[in-house]
């Protein structure tokens, strides 16, 4: 299978077209294209900024891979993997 993106930490295999947030590897990024999950979930995802449209980059992961902190428009923040995985992206 082709890699989504170009970033050797990527581990995110397949499609290049979309894939959830919780798969990208350190130093990945993309445009956000979807937020799903429960009602609750979805919200709180919006109002954190995870829009359409918002650009989005994995800035490290903890030691035993969860939580994961991005960079999104000019803030880091951090998510949990369960979290992460109902942001779709479309890697660049």
């Amino acid at each position: 299978m082709q890699k989504a993106c170009g970033f050797a930490g990527c581990n995110h295999c397949g499609s290049p077209e979309t894939c959830g947030l919780n798969k990208l590897g350190i130093g990945c990024h993309g445009s956000v294209v979807a937020v799903g999950g429960d009602p609750d979930l979805r919200r709180r995802l919006l109002e954190m900024g995870f829009c359409n449209g918002a650009f989005v980059e994995v800035v490290r992961r903890a030691p035993l891979g969860d939580p994961i902190e991005f960079r999104l428009r000019g803030y880091h923040l951090s998510l949990r993997e369960e979290q992460a995985r109902h942001v779709r992206i479309v890697p660049h």
